[in-house]
């Protein structure tokens, strides 16, 4: 899954694709590399982001959504909401997934949305939201606590009519996780591929890699990227959302080969 933030203000690459055509320029360049979906975002979730709204964030998702489905009809196509009137319109102008970052927590329409379509949707795993997920750190055991949150937020899809199989599930490195806890998910990651759901890992350019490497630069995070894309090759992980298309397109297909 590659990523493509119609934002001015995510972590690592706000503003590049803010314009639609560049977003479909970059659309058309991660799907030349190996990206199997695009995720489309157009509200950042970084650590303490301001919160934008359904209207400016569907102002600033839907000319690049219409460009890309216009000019690239078999894509893939994601987008990252947890908004229900946005996952709506986004449906309806060709969007096939909804990636909700909240889990269905923030808006419980998004569940009726995503039911109503028909399509698959990422349940991840976070608490609070942007401003104050970074004091909501406290765990008795992050993997065991991580995914009894996953099962109860597949039970609240499949009450709001979600087909259970298109639920997939993500554990939401970086969101209300220290370093170490966002490394020991990794670690025990088998606890989550071996469940029911197919499970997406985020890892691109994080805080924790940054801190592993002491490396304060988003962009120079690539290597330890691929090194977490590994882990997720060797712990069977289903989907793997990155900014950098290309090389880590050929690590995964390296690592599958050998795991």
């Amino acid at each position: 899954m590659g990523v493509i933030n119609v934002t001015p203000d995510s972590f690592s690459d706000g503003g590049r694709f803010l314009a639609s055509e560049r977003a479909l320029a970059e659309a058309q360049r991660q799907l030349s590399r190996g990206a199997d979906v695009l995720d489309l975002g157009a509200q950042s979730t970084r650590p303490g982001a301001e919160e934008v709204g359904a209207e400016e964030e569907l102002q600033r998702l839907l000319p690049a959504l219409k460009s890309i489905r216009q000019h690239c009809p078999e894509a893939l196509i994601s987008i990252d909401t947890f908004l229900a009137p946005v996952a709506a319109k986004a449906l309806d102008a060709g969007a096939n997934w909804i990636n909700d970052v909240s889990g269905g927590r923030r808006d419980p329409d998004l569940l009726r949305v995503v039911a109503d379509a028909g399509c698959p949707v990422v349940l991840m795993h976070s608490r609070g939201d942007s401003r104050t997920m970074d004091q909501l750190t406290t765990y008795a055991d992050v993997v065991a606590d991580v995914k009894e949150a996953l099962l109860e937020r597949s039970e609240a899809a499949l009450q709001a009519g979600v087909d259970e199989s298109q639920i997939i599930w993500d554990p939401g490195l970086g969101f209300a996780k220290t370093h170490e806890q966002n490394l020991q998910l990794l670690r025990d990651l088998e606890q989550l591929t071996a469940g029911p759901r197919p499970v997406l890992i985020g890892p691109s350019r994080k805080r924790f890699i940054g801190a592993v490497l002491d490396e304060p630069r988003p962009k120079a995070r690539l290597w330890g990227t691929a090194a977490v894309a590994c882990r997720c090759a060797q712990a069977g992980a289903a989907v793997l959302r990155v900014h950098d298309v290309g090389p880590i397109s050929q690590t995964l297909r390296m690592a599958a080969a050998l795991w």
